[in-house]
């Protein structure tokens, strides 16, 4: 059985596996799970969430029978260092991992209007890719908030996925650290990559843009996450468009496009995939003339594969 493992804060004390009896009763206290750490807060809110993520993280075999991908969920608070905020990101554990051997990292960047539960729960192909990859390679799972609906990888969300790198560092063995997302999540990994391809040894980006610039769809939302409009802070939309910085993208990079995607249309990610392939020979592009603003779980796994396998024979860059 999958062991969900809410928390609230990260050096919280172990709780006990709980049971599907249980959480279909919706009856656990603060008490039963936390002891003196939460001693009269109801669980029954974070449970169904929790529960509802387990039962979307799951393969379905040939014989119909339904094989649970990873060993554990949790789900991490966090108090930011940006700005004293509490940020939430989920966790899943492979099977077989113990904590003592090294692992890499599958950090996976929901879309606009989502949070971090939409890579953990959703069936759609981006999604179930994403889980699929990182349980074949028994990788840890990460699905951060990073300001969760509105994010944009502003400067806020980019200061929590690199504090939530650094607690992960401190915490486990990391071997490789791989960020993928799809569309609003697609742009925030080449962003994040851009402005600090020391932690990423892997980008893959599922119908992002790489130019925020020139961008116009959800001007409202992108200005509330970089503090002001391309007219009053031009230089922060070009400092998060990944297009400027092509020499940053060192390391394996593979992206998905439609050309027929009217809500993040492909020419700047073509564009940054052509000046990255000068210097760098580990890109992929799967670029579709008649696609839409999604990927289909059979390119979203190529793109993935692509990246975590080329990342993963490579020789690891000194830091």
């Amino acid at each position: 059985m999958l062991a969900i493992v809410p928390q609230v804060f990260v050096k919280a004390t172990t709780v006990p596996q709980i049971s599907k009896r249980q959480f279909s009763k919706c009856q656990l206290t603060g008490r039963q799970l936390w002891g003196p750490l939460w001693q009269s807060i109801r669980f029954t809110v974070v449970a169904f969430v929790a529960f509802a993520a387990a039962e979307c993280v799951g393969q379905t075999t040939a014989t119909g029978e339904k094989k649970e991908l990873f060993a554990v969920v949790e789900d991490r608070a966090f108090v930011a260092k940006f700005d004293q905020t509490e940020q939430h990101y989920v966790v899943m554990t492979p099977h077989g991992f113990t904590g003592d051997s090294a692992i890499s990292i599958m950090i996976a960047l929901h879309g606009h209007g989502s949070d971090r539960w939409q890579f953990v729960r959703q069936p759609r192909g981006e999604c179930r890719a994403t889980r699929e990859v990182a349980a074949a390679h028994k990788m840890l799972f990460v699905s951060p908030d990073y300001r969760a609906r509105t994010s944009w990888m502003g400067p806020a969300a980019e200061a929590d996925v690199v504090q939530i790198i650094q607690a992960l560092r401190k915490r486990y063995k990391i071997d490789r650290v791989i960020v993928c997302g799809g569309s609003m999540g697609g742009t925030g990994a080449l962003t994040f990559a851009a402005l600090h391809p020391k932690l990423v040894d892997g980008v893959v980006s599922l119908n992002g843009t790489a130019n925020l610039v020139d961008y116009d769809k959800f001007s409202d939302a992108i200005a509330e996450s970089f503090g002001g409009s391309r007219a009053e802070v031009p230089e922060e939309y070009r400092k998060r468009s990944a297009e400027f910085y092509p020499e940053a993208f060192t390391m394996p990079l593979a992206t998905t496009t439609g050309g027929k995607d009217d809500v993040v249309p492909p020419d700047s990610v073509l564009r940054l995939i052509e000046h990255v392939r000068k210097r760098n020979e580990n890109v992929l592009s799967l670029h579709r003339p008649n696609g839409g603003h999604s990927t289909d779980f059979e390119d979203s796994r190529t793109a993935l594969e692509f990246v975590v396998r080329t990342a993963l024979a490579r020789e690891k860059p000194q830091e």
